[in-house]
């Protein structure tokens, strides 16, 4: 899984969350920031408010918390949502010692590797920066 950190850079560099269903997220600030909850049609939707995107919490499986805006929540991208992200850019997941490397195409035709302990912050590492070229 990445990050928080790595999540708050992706979206401070313009990465958009619609969130569906299976979508994981924390909400930090609120004494909760190493719980991550999963958006499920069960327990946890998205509702579309006036003021903007709500994350509802139904049930009693998650105490008194009714719902929190988007803006709060920050979201964690799975492996294939942020392997989409790049979209033509990616080349391919390669083992580099420890590690895993995304390879990515660049623009100028040569390749680049982006360099993590799991494939998830891989991922992140090569997307902040195609979002940010």
């Amino acid at each position: 899984m990445i990050t928080v950190e790595l999540a708050l850079r992706l979206r401070a560099a313009g990465l958009e969350w619609h969130p569906t269903s299976g979508d994981r997220f924390v909400i930090p600030g609120r004494e909760m920031d190493a719980d991550v909850f999963v958006v499920s049609e069960l327990t946890i939707d998205v509702h579309q408010a006036p003021t903007g995107p709500l994350i509802r919490f139904n049930g009693t499986t998650e105490w008194a918390l009714d719902s929190v805006p988007q803006e709060s929540v920050v979201w964690l991208p799975r492996e294939g949502q942020l392997r989409e992200a790049l979209g033509a850019r990616f080349r391919r997941l390669e083992p580099i010692g420890d590690g895993l490397a995304v390879v990515l195409a660049a623009p100028d035709g040569t390749e680049e590797r982006h360099v993590d302990v799991d494939a998830e912050r891989a991922y992140a590492r090569a997307l902040l920066s195609v979002l940010g070229s």
